[in-house]
């Protein structure tokens, strides 16, 4: 935890002014945009300065996008090269800003164990070293700082949602807040066409997704890994999954309400508050942190905006 809290201020003093973006809802909500994937890719970067051979070559990893983006930033801010592997149907507007960051992209199939065998041929041609997206526990420490400042910032937070793929955020978020306040809930929230994190904790073991999931949640499409799933099964609450219809009306609510714009993985968070399973919840929980975890839209190819479905008004919501 004293690692935590001091990344809590190096990570904050490094990042840009233009990757904050904090606002406050009616029913005293909050929620949190753009930093989360750059805290553990800085964390982790920078805890590879220090190795007695000097700078790596190269960090490799594996990416939808968003933790592509934040280790090309970070290696940028070092000077060094960044290789990405990215699945084929990632956003275009997510490759174009990992190129813009100076990082190379390489192509694979859209399932984990693709991304994997690309990456470790990566590795062995760039003699880089490996940033893992989520299962690297420096990327998991960086993360956890967004849970220092939610409770510093909002004292009187009773839970917070985070959206879950691989699980790196929830994770590092959990251990922060169940370490300094552990009668805040921690909640993850997934698409339910890809819940292998339900699943699991249903189950009580590790049951990653069998096949590429279809969400318009790209950035969750990852399944839950052996260091992650330990964390969220002691330290994760619950899990609420959400329909693709409700990540779709959350998503455009926010952006209507709000005036954030916010990818459709972020809005897996603001569905799963909005959904009829979260009605249930302790009434007790009544000041919710939602990460907002993304801000890649392609505004050029948004055709899921005919295609939602509004769901009936829920009572006692407003944003």
């Amino acid at each position: 935890m004293e690692a935590i809290k001091c990344k809590t201020q190096e990570l904050s003093a490094a990042m840009r002014p233009d990757m904050w973006n904090w606002s406050a809802a009616k029913k005293n909500e909050a929620d949190m945009q753009k930093t989360a994937e750059v805290r553990g890719a800085l964390n982790a970067i920078r805890g590879l300065i220090p190795a007695p051979s000097g700078k790596p070559k190269a960090v490799v990893t594996h990416s939808s996008g968003n933790h592509g983006q934040a280790l090309a930033y970070a290696a940028k801010l070092e000077g060094i090269p960044a290789y990405i592997v990215v699945p084929q149907t990632a956003p275009n507007c997510k490759k174009l800003a990992i190129q813009a960051y100076g990082a190379s992209i390489v192509y694979s199939e859209q399932s984990d164990e693709a991304r994997e065998n690309v990456t470790k041929r990566i590795m062995e041609e760039t003699e880089g070293i490996m940033v893992h997206p989520n299962q690297e526990p420096a990327v998991m420490a960086g993360q956890g700082t967004i849970a220092m400042e939610v409770l510093n910032q909002v004292p009187l937070v009773d839970a917070l949602v985070v959206p879950v793929g691989g699980g790196g955020m929830v994770a590092g978020i959990a251990i922060t807040v169940k370490a300094l306040r552990p009668n805040v809930k921690v909640y993850a929230a997934e698409p339910l066409n890809a819940d292998d994190c339900y699943q699991s904790k249903l189950k009580g073991e590790l049951t990653p997704n069998p096949y590429p999931p279809e969400t318009i949640a790209d950035g969750v499409k990852s399944s839950i890994g052996l260091n992650t799933w330990p964390v969220i099964r002691d330290l994760v609450d619950d899990v609420f999954t959400v329909t693709e219809d409700e990540i779709k009306y959350a998503t455009q609510l926010v952006w209507e309400r709000m005036k954030l714009l916010i990818e459709p993985t972020a809005g897996v968070g603001v569905a799963a508050v909005l959904s009829q399973h979260f009605q249930t919840i302790s009434p007790e929980v009544k000041n919710i942190c939602i990460v907002l975890s993304g801000g890649n839209v392609d505004l050029t190819s948004v055709t899921w905006l005919k295609q939602a479905e509004r769901p009936a008004p829920y009572q006692s919501v407003f944003v």
